[in-house]
């Protein structure tokens, strides 16, 4: 049985995935800032990314490094303070692991690190001919920025014998949180709430082809480098939350335009996140034979609300 380090382990996405790591027959090993009870297949390891430790039995355990670790982007309001520390809980993370792998002895064979879909700037125009492919130059705004500077954290590892993948995950849909649970707030009172005019494109990937994505990553070693974690069928947000509000209230829901100013006045910058037209190419890991289980947005949210 081989085994998988998470760091982020605890989140939205590093609970679905540890779950089907162990249905996989994985050991995992999750690392977190306390010690927690251990579980069948799965124990805790504790460590500090401020302090700059780590226990070291993690690594010489670990055949394949999973990096999920993040503070939320979107939980807070983006003030100098939050904007560093969304940045340091990712770049320094990332060189924490760097650094104990280089200093470390271990068999590690796979890191996959989670980035995100923030590397990309503005759709050009809607709808766009062209998605965003793993090769754009990262976006010079804030996300953009983020995004560069965590995956180049990662580049020293690219002078050992770890492979290194890494996914620009779009957005993830979930029953267990994330951004479903905000579309579903106002549908469940009767209200489609559309935010702005609604035809800014929504790249995103349901959890399950999520988590089957990182799996894919460990098992099959011709995936290497850069790849974007997002269904085939991106969708407009007017689209997302009409077929979200159809499927739960039938025709019972009134659709509402929230605007933009509206939206500007309540979140302040990170607004930008929400009106942001993104449409992403999977492309290049679908070339590689990866399978999709909900390629549109109908199966998803069909699976996700059954």
């Amino acid at each position: 049985m081989e085994t998988v380090v998470i760091t982020g382990g605890t989140g939205l996405i590093g609970k679905a995935l540890t779950e089907m790591l162990i249905g996989k027959s994985y050991n995992v090993i999750i690392l977190s800032r306390k010690e927690r009870a251990a579980k069948a297949n799965l124990r805790f390891a504790v460590w500090d990314v401020k302090k700059g430790t780590i226990d070291e039995s993690v690594i010489r355990e670990a055949d394949h490094i999973i990096h999920l670790a993040g503070a939320g982007v979107v939980d807070k309001k983006w003030t100098e303070k939050r904007r560093q520390e969304i940045i340091d809980s990712r770049v320094k993370s990332g060189e924490l692991l760097v650094r104990s792998i280089a200093a470390i002895p271990n068999h590690v064979k796979t890191f996959i690190a989670a980035s995100a879909i923030g590397w990309y700037g503005e759709d050009p125009v809607i709808p766009n001919p062209n998605p965003f492919t793993e090769e754009a130059p990262a976006d010079k705004g804030f996300l953009g920025v983020t995004c560069y500077l965590w995956e180049q954290s990662l580049e020293p590892l690219n002078k050992t014998a770890v492979r290194i993948v890494k996914l620009r995950t779009g957005i993830v849909l979930s029953t267990e949180g994330g951004a479903l649970a905000e579309f579903r707030k106002p549908i469940m009172a009767g209200i489609a709430g559309i935010l702005g005019d609604g035809k800014q494109m929504i790249s995103w990937i349901h959890i399950e082809d999520l988590c089957r994505q990182y799996l894919y990553a460990i098992e099959n070693k011709m995936v290497s480098g850069v790849y974007n974690a997002v269904a085939p069928s991106p969708v407009s947000n007017k689209d997302l939350t009409i077929t979200l509000a159809r499927k739960i209230k039938g025709k019972f829901y009134v659709p509402l335009h929230v605007p933009v100013f509206v939206l500007k006045m309540m979140l302040g910058e990170r607004s930008v996140e929400v009106l942001k037209s993104a449409t992403v190419s999977t492309a290049k890991l679908k070339r590689l034979g990866f399978t999709f289980l909900y390629p549109s947005i109908e199966a998803a949210i069909d699976k996700l609300i059954s």
